[in-house]
């Protein structure tokens, strides 16, 4: 079974790099360029993971984690919020919003899908 991943940032360099990546490593993969849209994407195209961006467009990162959080049917789905803020008030705010994990921007791709792997490994 393929995972899904879906990306969540506004940045078209960082879409670009992070969808090439995650294609590399055998996932399926959305692209959402705004809040919304990532709520749209989250139930249509079902994704086991989400790679968060904080700061978006029409709705915040933190505002998109809860509400993945908020909705029973999207319990299984793990979020890893990516941020260059990476202060600790924001990296507690982004877990105790219910992220299962938080990487700092700029991040080692190597610790990204570690850290992906990680997550799905946990959901199988």
């Amino acid at each position: 079974m393929t995972h899904k991943i879906l990306i969540v940032d506004d940045e078209p360099n960082i879409v670009v790099s992070l969808e090439f990546l995650m294609q590399q490593t055998g996932y399926e993969v959305s692209v959402a360029r705004d809040g919304d849209q990532a709520l749209t994407q989250m139930a249509e195209f079902q994704p086991d993971l989400v790679l968060l961006d904080v700061m978006l467009p029409l709705r915040n990162g933190f505002e998109v984690c809860q509400k993945i959080r908020e909705n029973s049917a999207w319990n299984r789905v793990k979020v890893v919020m990516l941020s260059a803020k990476g202060r600790e008030l924001e990296v507690s705010k982004g877990l105790a919003l219910g992220a299962d994990a938080y990487i700092t921007k700029p991040f080692s791709t190597k610790e990204l899908i570690a850290q992906v792997q990680r997550l799905l490994a946990s959901c199988e």
